[in-house]
């Protein structure tokens, strides 16, 4: 059987579907499984045991652009995904960009989800097949009910596998980072996709502070390279020898974020790649909603604004009214610690 899965970025959504694409494995080990994925995301995916062909495409390329120039770009495109005759198309996007390229590939068979579950609703008309999710479902279960209903094998949520393939260079990137450090660190992320899911950055130098003070742990401050600014903002705050900053690639980090002792960071990709290294996390919950993309994992942690109403079907990108990342470094800490010592507690 050929299937295909479209899940075009970002790199936290990409986590969020490796488990389902793992259970399809799984069921179907036979199966020949692909995966459109935008370029610019793909490296999280590349080498995985669970994707037999990475199809990377560029959507980017196509906008702004004039008719007479994206036509000959899509069939470029359409050419690169129906490389295959696919049984099955998945999209997990729920965008009509992602019905679209299910819709390309050829496969006469295309699952997404209902009306109510899409980001962009006129996707399932493109869609042959969808399923029904119940409410209140974490998008990790959300992609393997989907999964489960395309492929036809049993839901079932008991296992929840990411599986990320690293190398020796990595792993090295990792050490370098670790001899710097210390073995015993905390890895600390102020940086993210929107605005509004940012803790207050200087607020992670003085808990870099306590979290020394407290524990003898020095803290990692991980950004990508357009976001050195923060790095140096957070270690400026801080009052001891407290940080090293760093810019790991994104494997260079899953091998970082095993090796770690504590995490802590808001809703965007290196959090939800530092929840599949099995890194202990305490995460800073905004705009967005721990239910639906958190931890799994029990003994992770949740700093979020409960006792403000504008929290509801927030999802804002921008905000006038920007309290919901406004907790205090008191606050996290109690986190920080709450985590730290669930894993020295038995395990009932």
């Amino acid at each position: 059987m050929q299937i295909l899965v479209v899940k075009l970025s970002s790199i936290g959504d990409l986590v969020h579907t490796l488990p389902a694409v793992a259970a399809i494995r799984r069921n179907l080990p036979t199966a020949e499984i692909s995966w459109a994925v935008e370029s610019r995301s793909a490296e999280i995916l590349r080498g995985s045991p669970v994707i037999d062909n990475l199809i990377e495409i560029d959507t980017r390329s196509i906008r702004g652009v004039s008719l007479p120039e994206i036509l000959p770009e899509i069939k470029r495109q359409a050419r690169v995904v129906r490389a295959r005759r696919y049984d099955i198309a998945i999209d997990f996007q729920g965008l009509l960009k992602s019905a679209v390229i299910a819709r390309l590939s050829g496969a006469r068979i295309r699952w997404g989800f209902s009306k109510d579950e899409l980001r962009e609703s006129a996707s399932r008309f493109v869609y042959t097949d969808t399923v029904e999710i119940p409410e209140t479902t974490h998008i990790i279960r959300k992609n393997i009910r989907l999964a489960a209903a395309a492929c036809h094998f049993a839901f079932g949520d008991s296992l929840i596998e990411y599986p990320i393939s690293t190398d020796d260079a990595h792993a090295a990137e990792a050490k370098e980072i670790i001899n710097r450090v210390g073995s015993d660190f905390a890895i600390l992320n102020p940086a993210g996709g929107w605005v509004t899911k940012l803790w207050h950055v200087e607020k992670f130098g003085l808990l870099a502070d306590v979290i020394m003070k407290e524990t003898g742990m020095r803290s990692v401050i991980v950004t990508g390279p357009s976001e050195a600014d923060l790095a140096l903002r957070a270690a400026r705050s801080s009052k001891s020898d407290a940080i090293i900053p760093t810019e790991p690639t994104l494997k260079g980090f899953y091998e970082l974020a095993r090796r770690a002792r504590l995490y802590v960071g808001g809703d965007t990709g290196p959090t939800h790649i530092a929840i599949a290294a099995g890194a202990p996390v305490v995460a800073l919950f905004g705009p967005t909603e721990w239910w639906r993309n958190g931890s799994l994992e029990r003994n992770d942690v949740v700093v979020e604004r409960n006792d403000i109403s504008c929290r509801v079907d927030c999802h804002r990108r921008e905000c006038s009214n920007w309290i919901c990342m406004d907790s205090d470094v008191d606050a996290v800490m109690g986190a920080v610690r709450e985590r730290l010592a669930s894993q020295q507690a038995p395990t009932s």
